[in-house]
């Protein structure tokens, strides 16, 4: 299954790759083909040249922290420790425990932390590090919406357009579809595949660890704890606090509050129009809220959820929300390796799988490899598609269970559990390698 892209890679020569996204996905990858010596050019659609604080944490996977120790040069604490594993009940009760450390980070520490490393942006959360004489160029370019892409000679043109009008393009060997689960690259190559809404959604947010009682505190600090009731699921952990601090007191009690909003329903249009009367179709920002909105919440939250969490729920200044979608593309590979779709461009999870940011460093470190021939372009196909397919599935199976069927405890614990195996560990079945 060879493409002109194996016989360019086995060249070894230095190569220009365009990478479409400016997040987690498009920042994992540019940082691994640079430390190749390959060149690289980040096309970010956003009009400013930094991303916003997204307030969310991150349960950092194995593929994640292998991707910082491999390319992170900045000495700065990347995640909080959790040594155990919760369940409450309604009135607050432990259930369930398990011994099981993890690490969990924020989504604003590992941006800042790999803008520091590809490009040099400093920032409160480090100091950058010297630049490698040995790495290619990193170029990072926002305010640049792709419109379209076409093969050019052995190379491929990515055309783009500023937010004021401007439009031009930028000539490259490979381009990357890093730009999340609403890509353009993937509307363009597979027009047909839709993101659809499942028929909840994440409520989000944070708390200072300073502001929490003594029983939010024995509930969260430290621990991954979880609570499910019918149509509901809540859990909650430390995170990095502002600038990246993980001093006690100063880090941050991160939830992730599902519940259902049938599409088309009052509550589901409440929720999402913004406190400026806009409709959010996916995302509503930090901040953004409407007052009486989440104050509808609010309440539910304290006649639903066991009393800590209902307080963390209640005690956050900026919510956010995100509509929980499903996304995949039936392949990854286009014009004969000259575009390749990477993270949630390729399969959108739903958040259950704790596997969208691990999904993109094992696809940056995974495609570094392939192009450095450390591993063979079967393997890669193989290994990426395999991951996105089987643990897309699994995603769906996991929310379908937790938000629309009455499982015992035990089911969910091994829902969970089954989430957290390694990736090393996980045997794909044959539908999800087939090409």
């Amino acid at each position: 299954m060879a493409t002109p892209a194996d016989a360019r890679f086995a060249e070894g020569k230095k190569l220009h790759f365009i990478i479409v996204g400016g997040s987690l996905g498009g920042l994992a990858t540019g940082l691994a083909l640079k430390s190749l010596g390959h060149d690289t050019t980040i096309l970010e659609r956003n009009p400013a040249p930094l991303l916003q604080d997204q307030g969310a944490g991150i349960v950092a996977g194995g593929d994640t922290l292998e991707l910082f120790r491999r390319y992170n040069q900045c000495d700065q604490a990347f995640a909080v420790g959790s040594k155990r594993r919760q369940y409450l009940d309604r009135e607050g009760n432990v259930v369930h425990r398990e011994e099981m450390p993890q690490n969990m980070t924020s989504w604003d520490l590992t941006y800042n932390l790999m803008r520091a490393n590809y490009d040099g942006i400093e920032s409160p959360y480090c100091k950058v590090p010297e630049p490698d004489a040995a790495h290619g160029k990193a170029t990072h370019l926002h305010d640049r919406q792709v419109t379209g892409f076409r093969e050019e000679g052995d190379g491929i043109r990515v055309f783009w357009k500023t937010g004021a009008g401007e439009e031009g393009n930028t000539y490259g060997d490979i381009l990357v579809g890093a730009d999340g689960p609403s890509s353009t690259v993937r509307k363009i190559l597979e027009p047909e595949v839709q993101r659809k809404y499942t028929g909840y959604c994440a409520l989000r947010g944070t708390m200072l660890e300073s502001e929490a009682s003594e029983a939010a505190k024995e509930a969260f600090c430290e621990r991954f704890t979880f609570f499910h009731s019918p149509g509901v699921q809540i859990l909650a952990y430390l995170i990095p606090g502002k600038d990246g601090t993980v001093e006690p007191g100063q880090r941050l009690i991160n939830f992730v509050y599902y519940a259902n909003f049938p599409e088309g329903s009052a509550e589901l249009e409440e929720l999402m129009t913004d406190r400026e009367g806009r409709r959010r179709q996916i995302t509503m920002p930090p901040g953004m809220t409407d007052p009486a909105a989440w104050e509808k919440q609010r309440r539910l939250a304290r006649e639903r959820l066991p009393p800590q969490f209902a307080e963390v729920v209640c005690g956050t200044r900026k919510p956010f929300v995100q509509a929980v979608t499903d996304v995949i593309s039936p392949r990854h590979e286009y014009m004969g390796g000259r575009v390749v779709l990477i993270g949630d461009a390729l399969a959108g999870f739903r958040p259950h799988t704790v596997a969208s940011t691990s999904q993109a460093a094992f696809n940056a470190m995974l495609y570094a490899d392939y192009v450095a021939g450390r591993v063979s372009g079967d393997e890669w196909r193989r290994q990426t598609i395999g991951f996105a397919r089987y643990i897309q599935r699994r995603g769906v199976e996991m929310g379908e269970r937790s938000q629309y069927q009455s499982l015992s405890l035990r089911e969910y614990v091994d829902d969970r559990n089954m989430a957290s195996v390694p990736r090393e560990q996980e045997v794909y079945p044959e539908w999800a390698t087939a090409f």
